[in-house]
Order: structure tokens, then C-alpha cells, then sequence
């Protein structure tokens, strides 16, 4: 692996087998793979107290949910940021 460092300007990337791989996109499937990880670990129930009564789930379904409503949010963050 060697670090290209091609223009100023271009995003940091790293060549693996010929392809340039951005080092956000690295990071980013490190952190997937911890969250996922994390996931399947955390099998246990636990109950979720709602503002009507309490709801008993896997703790890995919670997650799985947090995981899915965050990415969402930071894609929908992301795209109003890009357009200003």
C-alpha cells in the first residue's frame, strides 16, 4: 500500500492492488463492521419505556433501528449542507 499523493487538493487516498481506496471510505467500513460487530453481540432483551407503556425487544433490534434512524439523518444532513 502506498499513499498517492497526486494534487493538494484531491481527497487523501491510498492504492491497493492498482485502486485508489479514499481514506473516508476506509474509515467508514471500519466503523460499519464495529457497528455490526456490536450488534451481534448485543443479543439480551430489554424493555423501552414509551410514553404509553413499555415494550420488551432484542437489544440487538434497537440498535439495529438507532443505527438505521442515524445513518438516515446524517445522509439527509449531509445533502442540506451540500446544496447551500
Amino acid at each position: 500500500m502506498a499513499q498517492k499523493t497526486s494534487r493538494s487538493d484531491a481527497p487523501p487516498t491510498l492504492t491497493v492492488k492498482g485502486r485508489d481506496i479514499r481514506l473516508r471510505t476506509i474509515g467508514f467500513v471500519v466503523l460499519a463492521v464495529l457497528a455490526i460487530w456490536f450488534i451481534a453481540v448485543n443479543t439480551a432483551s430489554v424493555g423501552i419505556r414509551l410514553w404509553v407503556g413499555t415494550v420488551t425487544l432484542p437489544l440487538w433490534a434497537v440498535l439495529t433501528v438507532t443505527l438505521v434512524v442515524g445513518l438516515l439523518m446524517g445522509v439527509l444532513l449531509a445533502r442540506r449542507r451540500a446544496k447551500r
